[in-house]
């Protein structure tokens, strides 16, 4: 029997997860509803990997999730939104936002978009993982392009194990669907 405490073992999930992003790998992690594929996306051969698991094309661009304002402008022109409280109001919370890409954001993240989607996720292991890569991750639902959400560690890991670097063993938070998807600058409802 084990005499590691639960919060032990969620902090060998966070290092085991951060050490991943950091070697380049591509982790499944649970978020508010379901489980995401992430990666350091400022790693083009990361992203490239997850898009090929996830099969999904590179034009579409990928939602990233930051842990705070600071990490949302590493990627967003944060100047260029008409009002910003609504934004941040929202977050930590299930709100993607599309916001006005910085010059320097990658084609491989934004796809074919002059916007970048990001969010703050109202999700503890997410905000403590975020806080100790210290960037935003990519984040996509853990499960092929078109088909059913993987809603714990144990269906990612019987389709996925294989491609995967790492699985996160932390339960998925109490959302009953995928974030809402919003522009910032015109306030339409995209999800």
């Amino acid at each position: 029997m084990s005499s590691e405490s639960p919060f032990d073992l969620w902090d060998n999930e966070l290092d085991n997860a951060v050490s991943a992003l950091r070697a380049g790998g591509v982790i499944a992690y649970p978020t508010e509803y379901c489980f995401g594929l992430g990666c350091d996306p400022r790693n083009q051969q990361a992203v490239e990997k997850l898009l090929t698991i996830k099969g999904r094309s590179a034009e579409q661009g990928v939602i990233l999730i930051a842990g705070d304002l600071p990490q949302v402008a590493c990627y967003a022109d944060l100047e260029k939104v008409p009002d910003l409280s609504v934004v941040t109001d929202s977050w930590p919370g299930s709100n993607t936002w599309l916001l006005p890409a910085l010059e320097q954001t990658p084609r491989f993240i934004r796809g074919k978009h002059s916007s970048i989607a990001m969010r703050i996720p109202k999700h503890d292991f997410c905000l403590a993982m975020l806080a100790q890569f210290g960037h935003p991750i990519v984040s996509t639902s853990a499960n092929r392009s078109g088909e059913k959400e993987h809603l714990c560690a144990d269906t990612v890991r019987s389709e996925m194990a294989q491609e995967c670097d790492y699985i996160v063993d932390v339960a998925v938070g109490g959302a009953k669907r995928a974030s809402c998807i919003r522009d910032a600058i015109t306030g339409e409802i995209l999800r």
